[in-house]
């Protein structure tokens, strides 16, 4: 038993020896003005409660036509929010605001070159232009409802339009983070069966005008390549007007957008009526068997849920700039750059570039010339910054009242650094966790009931009820000092309401493994497996210790590692491969990919290269490994197993445990003196 201890303990276990932080205070000039002071929220949203206390966030929302039934679980685990309610979210992001506040900023965007003017859009433009791009794609693209649309654009204002644009006719986006590459949106185009791709030519990282639109032929070709093809291709220009990339267009399927948007100037489309249930959009994330899931999110109960929680939890009113740093290629940014802080009519900011361009000061200009005062970011960016530009923000005269850590756990000596520098001791924090799948926040502090506790995620918030099990199903009790699997026992309307085309992998992957009784249509059957590992304080506070299963979280980014191992394989040379997260300084997690070789061929570092390009390639730049070892042989099991716990425990120098069980013992020793030396 001893031996298999040694062997076994897992990363979670390891971190449960971390000592709880105190707590820390919101100001009182937060809690005088926060959105959200009433205590007996809990209460309201207990369990005793559920489902009607939903009805409170669907409240912020303007409908065409009432639900009939707040909670429709006939299909469980296939939870249906708000049924028979008609709603559209174009209409309560952009139209509902028009009558006191159509001059009011709904998107500054800011170029990443600094020379370039910041362009503020008013909720009457907004409103203007996506009801132009709307005219456009039903009339153009004879798209309507229900249909699926691919878009693979980065970080600039025409990404918001064009999601509310089809937000406004109940088609579905699927939005492909700008920084993957072409193989990985041909993935999503194939298995959304969307007809259409919408890019941009070109955009700016790091000074430089990237071309963009080359990785739309490549999705093209891979989609044709295995059997769908793309009917057309519309491009944004990044200057209206004169086209950015070398890639030349291709006649009869590409077009550029701002040309064909003069035949629709002025012209008006009536937002659809949307069922509640109807989907959104799908949101693709990065799954353990290699192919991505495409998370389908609702309409009215995905809406209503980021529009609570940008109100409660970020604390956002109408007379904010809100500025969240995340890429809207993410669920961050679907939720909390786009659709909740544009339901509650706040100034939302959107920054093309990098943090650190031309320098680490940028992000505090720009906090200080928009007079941000609610900012939003993941902890990879925050510990960049600390490293680069520790002293910067003293520098410039900017004011935060709130702050939010989003997308992994937050080391505490990082918080701190974040509270008494970034927010210069004066801002509330919450620290949310919560993931693709659910819409919104999970755990985080409320900000102005609860307090802050540095490297802690905080309890539940209203309406979300967690509960920490052990691998047999028996609930781990608070303060026992024990990691678990941290699951919900209660459906909530953020919630995802399948995987696209996928639900016995929904039922499976989420659901099956704590489920009381497959047959039931009680939601209290059904607790929801989150994957992460969490060990909950004495006070209730969860504290979040990472993936439970083989993703690895790169600068926030979710990457499966089947997916990394799939890409390694398509270099000709390698015959197997197995990723294995390793602890940076920066990023959080970054992945160390072990290779071996086919008969007959040698390592060289030109094929350390290839192998690295491939990842980069077929996943975008952010998958390319911090090393690739290739290596003798893999450690394995005697059935054949690769052995990744160890090769994590080489890259990470830390103990091996007992190796003396594996089929092939040596090669430990062998590895660990390639990579430690």
């Amino acid at each position: 038993m001893a031996e298999k201890e040694i062997i076994e303990t897992s990363e979670a276990e390891i971190a449960v020896h971390w000592q709880e932080e105190g707590y820390y205070h919101v100001p009182l000039d937060f809690i005088a003005q926060a959105n959200m002071t009433d205590e007996s929220i809990y209460q309201r949203f207990s369990l005793e409660n559920f489902p009607n206390c939903f009805k409170e966030y669907a409240d912020m929302l303007d409908w065409y036509e009432y639900w009939t039934e707040i909670l429709d679980t006939s299909d469980a685990p296939c939870f249906k929010w708000f049924k028979g309610g008609k709603i559209n979210a174009s209409y309560n992001c952009i139209d509902r605001h028009l009558a006191k506040n159509r001059n009011k900023t709904a998107i500054h965007f800011v170029p990443e070159l600094e020379e370039e003017k910041v362009e503020h859009v008013t909720y009457q433009e907004l409103w203007v232009r996506v009801n132009e791009m709307a005219a456009l794609l039903q009339d153009f693209c004879g798209l309507k409802a229900g249909d699926r649309v691919t878009l693979h654009l980065p970080m600039v204002t025409e990404l918001p339009v064009t999601m509310l644009a089809c937000a406004r006719l109940g088609v579905i986006h699927s939005q492909v983070f700008g920084g993957f590459s072409g193989k990985a949106a041909a993935d999503r185009i194939l298995d959304s069966g969307s007809d259409f791709l919408i890019t941009m030519d070109g955009y700016y990282r790091g000074g430089q005008l990237l071309d963009h639109k080359e990785k739309a032929d490549v999705a093209c070709e891979a989609a044709a390549a295995a059997g769908h093809k793309v009917k057309k291709v519309l491009i944004w220009e990044r200057y209206p007007g004169k086209y950015s990339a070398a890639t030349p267009l291709v006649e009869g399927r590409d077009f550029i957008v701002n040309d064909l948007l003069k035949k629709y100037y002025g012209q008006r489309v009536e937002p659809v009526r949307m069922p509640a249930e109807a989907p959104l959009f799908l949101m693709y994330t990065s799954g353990t068997t290699g192919k991505p899931k495409g998370c389908q999110h609702s309409t009215g109960g995905y809406l209503a849920y980021v529009t609570g929680t940008s109100k409660y939890i970020q604390d956002i009113h109408p007379e904010d700039v809100y500025w969240c740093m995340a890429d809207i290629g993410w669920i961050t940014g679907h939720s909390y750059i786009v659709y909740g802080p544009l339901a509650l009519c706040a100034s939302s900011v959107i920054y093309e570039g990098i943090p650190n361009y031309p320098d680490p000061g940028r992000p505090w200009r720009i906090a200080q010339n928009l007079g941000v005062n609610i900012f939003h970011t993941a902890p990879t960016a925050i510990r960049a910054l600390r490293k680069i530009g520790p002293d910067e923000p003293a520098k410039y005269n900017y004011h935060f009242k709130h702050m939010t850590t989003v997308g992994e756990p937050i080391e505490p000596e990082v918080w701190k650094w974040y509270y008494n520098v970034v927010g210069k001791g004066k801002a509330a924090i919450v620290d949310t966790w919560w993931q693709t799948e659910n819409g919104g926040f999970l755990c985080s502090t409320l900000p102005a009931i609860k307090p802050m506790k540095p490297g802690s995620a905080g309890p539940g918030v209203p309406g979300i009820h967690p509960i920490i099990y052990d691998d047999e199903g028996k609930e781990v009790p608070k303060g026992a000092g024990k990691a678990g699997n941290i699951c919900i026992q209660n459906p909530w309307p953020g919630m995802f309401q399948t995987i696209w085309g996928d639900r016995d992998r929904f039922v499976r992957q989420y659901f099956e493994r704590y489920c009381k009784n497959p047959k039931s249509k009680d939601w209290r059957d059904w607790p929801y497996l989150t994957g992460d590992a969490a060990v909950q304080a004495p006070d209730g506070y969860y504290r979040i210790l990472g993936r439970i299963d083989d993703v690895i979280n790169v600068s926030g980014h979710r990457l499966g590692t089947k997916e990394l191992e799939s890409a390694a394989l398509v270099v000709p040379e390698v015959a197997e491969a197995a990723v294995v997260p390793v602890a940076d300084e920066i990023k959080g997690k970054v992945p160390d990919l072990y290779v071996a070789l086919k008969p007959g061929y040698h390592p060289s570092p030109e094929l350390e290269k290839r192998i690295s390009q491939a990842l980069a390639t077929e996943i975008g730049p952010i998958a390319k490994p911090r090393k690739v070892w290739i290596v003798p042989d893999m450690p394995k099991t005697r059935s054949g197993k690769i052995m990744r716990r160890v090769l994590g425990s080489i890259s990470n120098k830390t103990d091996v445990g007992d190796v003396m069980t594996l089929a092939n013992p040596e090669v430990v020793e062998a590895i660990t003196k390639m990579v430690q030396g």
